[in-house]
C-alpha cells in the first residue's frame, strides 16, 4: 500500500494530528496522552506566542485514508541567531513500525529545511523547552512523567537507519522518599541559612506563587541559559506559561529561596504526578478530567520534580539542601513514598549530586537526533 504525506492546512486537520497518538497507543498501559486542549494552542500560530520568533509545518502521513505517522518541522530564527547556526528541528513524531513511513516523513522535513537553507536538524525538539522533547530509549515499562513523551522501541533503530546520530541524552530518576529528612540534608540546610543570610520564602497560598512568578521566569532564563536547546523566554511567554503551569503549582510542594535582600536566588517545583490523571481522561479535560486532575493534586503518592535552579553565583553552595528540607518534609507529611524526576542531560552531574542519601534508580532515558542536511 502507497504511502502519501499531506501538509495540514486547516483547524480539524490539526485536531487530528493531536488525537493520532491516542490511536497509536491505544493498547499501550504506559502511554500517557497529553491534554488535547493544550496541545492546540501549543501548535497554533495565533495563540503560542513561541511564534514570534518560530516558523512551522505540520504533516500526517497516510494509507489508504488511514493515519500512520505525523511529523512536526519548526525553525526556531532566536535559538538560531543566539548560537550563531542553521538548525531546523523536528518534533511531535509518532509512527507505526513501518520504515517507508519514517522516511517519508523526515524525507519532506528535510526537504522543507534544505528550502529554508537550513544546514543541520535535530530533534525531536518543540517550540521552546517546556515543550515534550526526545525519543525514549529505555524504560518502555515505565509510567512517565506528568507532561513527558512516550513511544514504542522500534522508534531508535529506524530513525537512526535514516542516518540520524544521536546528539544528546536526558535520563530520569526514580527516588524513594525515606522516613526521615536524611540528616545531612537537615544540618546543611541549617549551616547554608546562616552562612549566606539565605532563607525559604513563605508560600502559604497562589497570591504568593504569584508574588514570585516574574522573578522565577527571570531566574529560569538565568540558570537555563546553558542548557541544550533551550531559548530565553520572552515577556509573552512568560505570561502564557504563567497562565497555563501556576494553576498546577501547590504551594507546600514548591520551594523558593531568598537572599537578604528578599530577592529570588534558588527554586524547587514539585507537584503530584498527574499521569494517571491524564490517563483515565484520555487527553480530555470534560467532563471528568478536571475532576482527575484536582483529585490527584490532593491524593498521591508520587511527585513529579518540574523544576530546579538556583542562580549562577550561588551554584555549587549547597543551596538545595534548603529546597529539599523544606519540601522533603511536606512529602513526608502527606504521604508521598517516590520523586519522578523530569529529564535531565546525563552528563548533568550537579542535579544527579543532589541525591547521595536517597535510594534511587535511573529508569528512563531518551534521545535528540541530529543530521547534516
Amino acid at each position: 500500500m502507497k504511502v502519501t504525506i499531506k501538509e495540514i492546512s486547516t483547524k480539524k486537520e490539526l485536531k487530528k494530528f493531536i488525537k493520532f497518538p491516542g490511536d497509536l497507543y491505544k493498547d499501550n498501559k504506559f502511554y500517557i496522552p497529553h491534554i488535547h486542549s493544550y496541545e492546540l494552542k501549543t501548535l497554533s500560530q495565533d495563540v503560542n506566542p513561541a511564534f514570534e520568533f518560530c516558523e512551522s509545518k505540520y504533516w500526517l502521513a497516510y494509507k489508504e485514508n488511514i493515519i500512520v505517522g505525523r511529523i512536526a518541522g519548526i525553525i526556531n530564527y532566536r535559538y538560531n541567531k543566539i548560537h550563531g547556526i542553521k538548525y531546523a528541528r523536528f518534533g511531535w513524531l509518532d509512527f507505526i513500525e513501518d520504515e517507508e513511513v519514517l522516511y517519508l516523513l523526515l524525507d519532506t522535513i528535510e526537504n522543507w529545511a534544505q528550502e529554508k537553507k537550513m544546514d543541520y536538524i535535530h530533534g525531536p525538539l518543540g517550540f521552546i523547552s517546556f515543550d515534550t522533547s526526545g525519543v525514549l530509549v529505555e524504560g518502555f515499562e515505565e509510567t512517565p512523567t506528568s507532561f513527558s513523551h512516550y513511544n514504542y522501541p522500534y522508534y531508535d533503530n529506524l530513525i537512526k537507519k535514516k542516518g540520524y546520530k544521536k546528539e544528546i541524552d536526558w535520563i530520569e530518576y526514580n527516588i524513594k522518599m525515606p522516613d526521615k529528612i536524611p540528616m545531612r540534608i537537615v544540618k546543611s540546610a541549617s549551616l547554608i541559612k546562616k552562612r549566606y543570610n539565605v532563607r525559604n520564602a513563605e508560600i502559604r497560598n497562589k497570591r504568593d506563587l504569584l508574588k514570585y512568578s516574574d522573578e522565577l521566569f527571570k531566574l529560569i532564563n538565568t540558570s537555563y541559559a546553558d542548557i541544550y536547546g533551550f531559548t530565553e523566554l520572552t515577556n509573552n511567554q512568560v505570561e502564557n506559561l504563567k497562565n497555563s503551569l501556576i494553576n498546577f503549582f501547590i504551594p507546600n510542594y514548591t520551594s523558593f529561596i531568598l537572599d537578604e535582600k528578599n530577592e529570588l536566588i534558588g527554586f524547587g517545583i514539585t507537584i503530584p504526578s498527574l499521569s494517571q490523571a491524564f490517563k483515565k481522561s484520555k487527553g480530555k479535560l470534560f467532563p471528568f478530567g478536571y475532576f482527575r486532575i484536582w483529585k490527584a493534586l490532593r491524593k498521591n503518592d508520587t511527585v513529579d520534580l518540574l523544576l530546579i535552579g538556583v542562580k549562577p553565583e550561588y551554584q555549587n553552595k549547597g543551596i538545595h539542601s534548603l529546597i529539599f528540607n523544606k519540601i522533603g518534609q511536606t512529602f513526608i507529611d502527606n504521604g508521598i513514598k517516590y520523586i519522578e524526576t523530569t529529564r535531565e542531560l546525563e552528563d548533568n552531574n550537579k542535579v544527579r549530586n543532589l541525591w547521595p542519601d536517597y535510594e534511587l534508580r535511573q529508569h528512563k532515558r531518551s534521545r535528540c537526533y541530529s543530521k547534516v542536511l
